[in-house]
């Protein structure tokens, strides 16, 4: 047997610890969903799996980053949620009986963990705390598509650019900064806001020429955090 084989269930499990509402549960469960876990690793680019497929897996996101989206009749983009490290994604599908609702796709290169959805479908009727953290689970993702659609509807583009600045900015030094990484460009900015490149980039200039932020090469640096927080009431 291999170091990494015995390894596997203390990764996945120190992993679960990362993961809201999933950290609390008993070792036992944590173990019955390590054990059966699969490490896979997704170049930037590639697609970990399209709308429309069945969904017999869950996914844990290790590392990198990943996005879901789907496709409009006229070929349009519309981003539903962007994730970081460390989430779960795929889990609506297999809770619901239904088909993956989006594509999902690495931006940068990505490890995930793959649990069969027959792990937690036969862990839960069992275990009432693993119930529970699914139901807090999804009512988070609830939330965040109650949000964007109120984002979508209600709010222009400067006002959605101002919140997403501010959800993702790091503090640097005294000074709140969204970094850019390599797969940030203005065409993925844009689709992440329900947009179009020339749109956000007249956006962008509006609230900079607002003195509320400064785009650089690597990050934007919000100048004016109170002012983007009432821009994004917008």
């Amino acid at each position: 047997m291999k170091d990494s084989d015995i390894n596997q269930p203390l990764q996945v499990k120190k992993v679960l610890q990362g993961i809201r509402h999933f950290s609390e549960l008993p070792d036992e469960v944590q173990q019955a969903i390590a054990v059966s876990a699969s490490r896979r690793h997704f170049n930037a680019g590639q697609v970990i799996y399209v709308e429309g497929e069945p969904a017999e897996s869950i996914y844990i996101l290790e590392s990198g980053w990943v996005k879901a989206t789907r496709m409009t009749r006229e070929g349009r983009e519309q981003a539903m949620m962007f994730l970081r490290p460390v989430e779960v994604f795929g889990d609506i599908a297999v809770f619901t009986g239904t088909t993956y609702p989006g594509t999902v796709m690495a931006l940068e290169d990505v490890d995930v963990w793959i649990i069969p959805a027959k792990t937690l479908l036969d862990l839960i009727p069992r275990h009432p705390e693993l119930a529970m953290a699914v139901i807090r689970h999804l009512g988070e993702r609830v939330l965040h598509y109650i949000n964007l659609v109120e984002d979508l509807s209600l709010r222009n583009v400067e006002a959605r650019l101002a919140n997403t600045l501010l959800r993702n900015a790091e503090l640097h030094d005294g000074q709140l900064i969204v970094p850019r990484r390599e797969w940030t460009t203005f065409d993925e900015m844009a689709t992440r806001l329900g947009t179009v490149r020339d749109v956000l980039s007249r956006a962008l200039k509006t609230l900079e020429g607002e003195g509320l932020l400064k785009v650089e090469k690597q990050s934007i640096t919000l100048l004016d955090p109170k002012g983007l927080e009432e821009r994004g009431k917008v």
